[in-house]
């Protein structure tokens, strides 16, 4: 398995132009929200809601806005294959490396949806017990390395998928704030960095910061981490 995903990891350097941009993003309205509803969602859905399925839900929204992330390089004819939907990777950490099973239309699920297909493809990918579509036919990827503490890394596209998006660890710390009257100040708030490695072939700079800047603008909105808590 470790040289099979070694395989991968190299190709997929070699074969791409590889970069990597980042935000910060303020997710006060977000851990608030998952703070009045947690107990609830789990009693009513039976799993735990995480800031992953928040994550999940605000790039699937972004993907359909920016068609250009959601595409892939066909290697047999160099052509960009744009994809209707958004077939979400969840990068899965097991005892046997790291695993990226398919969440297929996941452009079609709501958070709830989102947070109980996530749980169930870990599970099933960590006991070996995925089906075999739900191993291919991912358009873009999500890696959750801060569920183990790292604030950002760089990952490597899973190719032939055009992007992926690291999600960091959600840290408390204080951050400088100005109100629309221009007077500033500083309050504890809880923060992430998101970073999108992308291949330059296909998409530009400009592309990836529209579309990270569009992912934050969701994350950071209240009224959109209300509504989708309903």
């Amino acid at each position: 398995m470790r040289r099979i995903i070694a395989s991968r990891m190299v190709e997929s350097l070699q074969t791409s132009a590889q970069l990597t941009s980042v935000v910060e993003v303020d997710v006060s309205a977000v851990a608030e929200q998952r703070r009045r509803h947690k107990d609830a969602f789990r009693a009513q859905h039976g799993v735990g809601l995480s800031y992953l399925p928040y994550f999940a839900l605000a790039t699937v929204q972004a993907l359909a806005e920016h068609p250009i992330v959601n595409a892939s390089v066909i290697a047999e004819t160099n052509e960009i294959e744009y994809h209707p939907a958004a077939h979400l990777g969840i990068a899965v950490d097991t005892d046997r490396g790291l695993m990226v099973p398919v969440i297929h239309d996941a452009g079609d699920l709501d958070l709830a949806g989102l947070a109980v297909a996530i749980d169930d493809v870990a599970a099933r990918t960590r006991e070996n017990k995925l089906r075999p579509d739900e191993g291919s036919g991912g358009t873009f990827t999500i890696t959750n390395t801060g569920s183990r503490g790292a604030l950002f890394d760089t990952p490597i596209i899973n190719a032939p998928q055009s992007a992926i998006l690291g999600t960091g660890a959600v840290v408390r710390r204080p951050v400088a704030l100005l109100d629309g009257e221009g007077a500033e100040w500083v309050a504890i708030r809880s923060m992430v960095y998101l970073a999108l490695s992308y291949d330059h072939r296909i998409v530009d700079g400009a592309d990836a910061a529209r579309f990270l800047t569009d992912v934050r603008r969701r994350l950071e909105d209240p009224q959109w981490a209300d509504e989708v808590t309903r």
